[in-house]
C-alpha cells in the first residue's frame, strides 16, 4: 500500500486513540506534564502505570505515548490494538517504527499540537525526529526538529493577514509553512534537509493541508526570481564555531560565520517580497566591541540591489527580546545538542568562548524582525527596540497586535497634524491605568498607562496626556480636548498641542489608542 492510502488510516486511528493535547494530559496528569516539559520522563511512566494498573487494561493513547513520545519499546499487539486501521505493517512501511523480536520501538517523534490563533483553535499531529529524551544520547547532525519554544514564539508573531503567496525559509518539520497555509492560498516551503521536506510533507499530508509546495536548496535559491506576500522564516540562525569537532546541526547551524545568515535573509528579502509583502523572522545578532548590535542591524538594512523591486529600502521593525554573555550563550546551545557536563561540554565550551574571542565578540542578542516592502518609494517605518520584559496576555498570539500596530503606524505616518487634532480617539479595551499617592495627598505622585495585551508596555503618563488619554471616548475630537485641557491647567494652547501630539501618536502606533 503506498502512503495515500496508509496516512489516512493513521490519521483514523490517532483520531479515535484521542491521541490529543488534553488527552494526554488526562491520562498522567498536569504534574508529568510539565516534567516532560523539562524532559523528566519518570512521572509521566509512572502515571501510565498506573492507570494501566486502576483500568485493568492499556488505554491506545497510552501506547502511543509511550512509544512515541517516551520512546519506550511496545508489544506488537499493543500497537496493533492501539492502531487497528494502519497495523504494525502500515506503521513499518510509513516508517514510525522498528520491528524488534515481540516488540517495536519508535523511529520518529509523533505528538499532538494545540494552538489558538486568529482563525481560533487548532491541533494538529506533528511527525518530528526522536528527542534526546527518547534516544537517550545527544542529537545527530542531520536531526529534524519538532516544535520547539522558537517555533511557538514564530507561530504566534505571524500576521494573519490574508494572502496570495507565502514563503516559509528553512520549514524543518514544516509547522510555520502549515499555519501560514491558514492564512495563504499557496505557501512554498524550502530546506536544505531532504530528510526535514519528507516529514513535512507527511505533516501536511496527515493533518489533510494541501496548499503547501516543498522544495529543497538553500534560502532564496530555490525561488529566484519570485515574489511573495508573506515570508516566513525560523532560521537556521545559531551562532556556532567553525572548528573541528563541533557538531552542525542542520535544523539551528546554517553553516556561515557568526550571524552571517540572519543578515543574507535580510539582505535578500527586498526581491522576493511584492509590495506590502512583510518577512517575519527569528534571529540572533552579534555585539563586537563597544559598538550596538543595532549599529550593525541598521546596516543590514543599507539598500542592496534588487533589479525586481523598484525600491530596494525596506520599512522596519526589530525587537531584541534577549541578551546573552558569550558563556551563557555557549551553554544554551551546548546543552540543546544534548551535550551534558564533563569534558565533551568543556571542549565545546572552550571552543564557542575561542571563536567569540577571535571576533571580538562580547555579546549575543536574540529577537524578532519584521520587514515589509512599502508600497510607495520610500519607508516610513525605522524601529529598532529592547522589550526585555514579559509580554501582555496574548491568547492567539502577537500575529494581530502587530498587525494592528503596522496599520495604526500607516495611519499616522499619512496623517498630519491638522487631521489629527480633527480625529476622536478611543482608549483600547486592554488598557488600564495605575495612580500613586503620597498618603494625604489629593493629587497622584505617579501615574502609568498599562497594556494588557500585546507587548505589555507601560508609559508614564504627566498631568497633560493622563488627562487627554482619559477624555478620549470618542465623542470629542483631540483638538477640542487639548483646548480644554490648556484651559484647565492656564496652558499655551499651542505649545500644549506641539508638546502632546508627538506623544500621542506614539500611544496611536503601540495599541494605546484607536481611531474611533
Amino acid at each position: 500500500m503506498t502512503s495515500a492510502t496508509l496516512i489516512p488510516r493513521l490519521r483514523s486511528d490517532l483520531a479515535a486513540a484521542r491521541f490529543s493535547v488534553p488527552g494526554l494530559t488526562g491520562l498522567w496528569g498536569m504534574e508529568a506534564d510539565a516534567a516532560l516539559h523539562r524532559n523528566q520522563p519518570v512521572p509521566a511512566r509512572r502515571a501510565l502505570a498506573a492507570l494501566a494498573a486502576r483500568l485493568g487494561r492499556i488505554e491506545p493513547a497510552a501506547t502511543l505515548a509511550r512509544l512515541f513520545l517516551l520512546g519506550d519499546p511496545v508489544p506488537r499487539g499493543d500497537l496493533d490494538a492501539a492502531l487497528p486501521a494502519l497495523g504494525e505493517a502500515g506503521a513499518l512501511a510509513l516508517g514510525l517504527v522498528a520491528a524488534d523480536d515481540d516488540t517495536v520501538r519508535p523511529l520518529v517523534d509523533l505528538r499532538p499540537y494545540s494552538f489558538i490563533d486568529a482563525h481560533g483553535a487548532g491541533s494538529w499531529w506533528i511527525v518530528s525526529d526522536l528527542g534526546e529524551l527518547a534516544l537517550g544520547h545527544p542529537l545527530g547532525e542531520t536531526h529534524v526538529l519538532g516544535i520547539g519554544g522558537a517555533s511557538r514564539t514564530l507561530s504566534g508573531l505571524m500576521i494573519p493577514r490574508e494572502v496570495g503567496r507565502a514563503l516559509d525559509i528553512g520549514t524543518g518539520c514544516g509547522i510555520q509553512a502549515m499555519h501560514a497555509s491558514r492564512h495563504a492560498g499557496h505557501v512554498v516551503a524550502t530546506d536544505i534537509s531532504e530528510r526535514a521536506l519528507e516529514l513535512a510533507a507527511l505533516n501536511a499530508e496527515l493533518n489533510e493541508i494541501d496548499n503547501i509546495e516543498f522544495r529543497l536548496g538553500s534560502l532564496f535559491e530555490p525561488v529566484a526570481g519570485e515574489q511573495f506576500d508573506h515570508i516566513i522564516s525560523n532560521p537556521p540562525f545559531v551562532i556556532t564555531p567553525r572548528a573541528e569537532g563541533v557538531p552542525s546541526y542542520e535544523y539551528r547551524d546554517g553553516g556561515m560565520v557568526g550571524d552571517a545568515l540572519v543578515e543574507a535573509v535580510v539582505r535578500g528579502a527586498t526581491a522576493h517580497l511584492t509590495p506590502g509583502g512583510v518577512l517575519q523572522l527569528l534571529g540572533n545578532w552579534e555585539y563586537h566591541g563597544e559598538t550596538d548590535a543595532f549599529e550593525r542591524l541598521e546596516r543590514w538594512l543599507t539598500p542592496v540591489a534588487a533589479p525586481a523591486a523598484p525600491s530596494s529600502e525596506l520599512d522596519a521593525w526589530i525587537i531584541e527580546r534577549e541578551v546573552q554573555t558569550p558563556g551563557e550563550y555557549a551553554e544554551t546551545w551546548i546543552r540543546d545538542g544534548g551535550t551534558r557536563p564533563g569534558p565533551d561540554f568543556d571542549r565545546l565550551y572552550d571552543a564557542w568562548l575561542n571563536d567569540f574571542d577571535a571576533r571580538g565578540v562580547r555579546r549575543v542578542g536574540f529577537g524578532y524582525l519584521l520587514l515589509r516592502r512599502p508600497h510607495q518609494s520610500m519607508p516610513t517605518l525605522r524601529r529598532l527596540e529592547r522589550l526585555p520584559e514579559a509580554l501582555g496576555h496574548n491568547p492567539a498570539g502577537l500575529g494581530a497586535h502587530l498587525a494592528e500596530c503596522l496599520a495604526a503606524h500607516d495611519w499616522q505616518a499619512h496623517t498630519d497634524d491638522a487631521r489629527l487634532v480633527r480625529t476622536q480617539l478611543i482608549v483600547a479595551s486592554d488598557v488600564t491605568e495605575e495612580r500613586h499617592y503620597w498618603p494625604g495627598q489629593q493629587d497622584p505622585t505617579l501615574m502609568t498607562l498599562h497594556q494588557g495585551s500585546g507587548f505589555g508596555r507601560s508609559v508614564p503618563l504627566d498631568t497633560a496626556l493622563a488627562g487627554l488619554v482619559g477624555a478620549c471616548d470618542g465623542d470629542l475630537a483631540v483638538g477640542a480636548i487639548i483646548g480644554a485641557l490648556a484651559q484647565l491647567l492656564d496652558a499655551d494652547e499651542p505649545a500644549l498641542t506641539a508638546e502632546l501630539l508627538p506623544k500621542l501618536r506614539a500611544l496611536i502606533v503601540d495599541g494605546f489608542l484607536a481611531v474611533a
